[in-house]
């Protein structure tokens, strides 16, 4: 290596809440990357920032607004709840901050074109955790259907399902941005975007509510492309676990398991079918994590362009809004 060659000094990340997220998945995947130096954790429980601190071997900050305002602090990751988002992003932003939130960015279209907006004028990165498109199965099924593996594209079929949460769960809480499609059905909607494109149409919607908490706990949508390809959407969040989706041809279609979440040391499969017959193709082990930290980084560094991503971003916002009104959610 090039003994003159200066090494780009680390990004200094703070932590915007002490989520379960956070001390499963985000953090961890932060402290790990060598580009990245752990700087502080935020939380209104003085307590809990004190708990994570000592796991991550950072600063414990009281407060938010203590550590949005940090001279010390390039880029901000928040996990707090999904209606606190827009506030603390705008915060953030406003304070020169690069951010990686959590989905979805905000629990309303207009306000992630604004935020989207912002963090564009003011040269900052603005980047919505759906970590899972990040892992390189992905592009893999994508080089499959390029190279017309199963002819041409005729349809999507996209479920993620988890079992039901505990009571207290802030997805119960509709005052917090609750409910599977704002949670867990994201992660179909985006399935949809990345084979489809952003341009899509929402054909209908259903949603079942949780007769307590008022929170949509199940739901389906039908979105459509320009082109008449259909996204046939399954999410919810009282249902055993399912993480999978497939495309379907003109000529046979591609099956993917373990889509959303898989462990770093998972192995993809994928399950090609043709007239030919039925390949299986496994794939090599990625960490979405860790590709979600790298690409954060390279973009606040300059290195990576997210202009895609903040389309899809913002596409997103106005297609789950159109499902909420399809489903009579709004």
């Amino acid at each position: 290596m090039d003994q003159n060659r200066l090494e780009p000094p680390a990004l200094r990340m703070g932590v915007l809440g002490c989520s379960d997220i956070a001390w499963r998945r985000a953090l961890p995947a932060l402290a790990a990357d060598p580009s990245v130096e752990l700087v502080a954790v935020a939380s209104r429980d003085e307590g809990k920032a004190r708990r994570f601190a000592e796991r991550f071997g950072c600063e414990a900050v009281t407060g938010y607004r203590a550590l949005v305002d940090r001279a010390d602090v390039d880029g901000l990751y928040v996990p707090v709840p999904a209606a606190l988002h827009e506030p603390w992003v705008e915060a953030a932003l406003r304070a020169g901050k690069h951010v990686l939130c959590e989905k979805p960015l905000t629990v309303d279209a207009s306000a992630t074109r604004r935020l989207a907006a912002l963090a564009a004028a003011r040269g900052l990165v603005l980047l919505e955790n759906f970590m899972f498109q990040f892992h390189a199965q992905h592009q893999a099924v994508r080089d499959l259907l390029d190279q017309g593996m199963i002819g041409e594209l005729r349809g999507l079929q996209a479920v993620f399902t988890i079992p039901a949460l505990h009571p207290d769960d802030i997805r119960y809480r509709p005052e917090l941005g609750g409910g599977c499609l704002l949670d867990v059905g994201g992660y179909p909607v985006r399935t949809a975007q990345l084979f489809l494109g952003p341009d899509l149409k929402v054909a209908g919607a259903v949603a079942v509510r949780d007769p307590g908490s008022g929170v949509d706990v199940a739901g389906a949508a039908l979105l459509v492309s320009a082109e008449g390809v259909s996204a046939q959407l399954t999410y919810g969040m009282a249902h055993g676990y399912r993480s999978a989706y497939e495309l379907a041809g003109s000529e046979g279609r591609i099956v993917l398991d373990r889509a959303y979440t898989p462990p770093a040391d998972h192995r993809p499969v994928l399950r090609v079918e043709t007239k030919g017959g039925t390949e299986e193709i496994t794939l090599p082990a990625d960490d979405q994590w860790a590709e979600l930290v790298r690409t954060f980084t390279e973009a606040a560094r300059g290195a990576r362009n997210l202009d895609r991503y903040s389309e899809l971003t913002v596409r997103q916002a106005e297609l789950v809004e159109g499902v909420q009104r399809a489903a009579g959610l709004g």
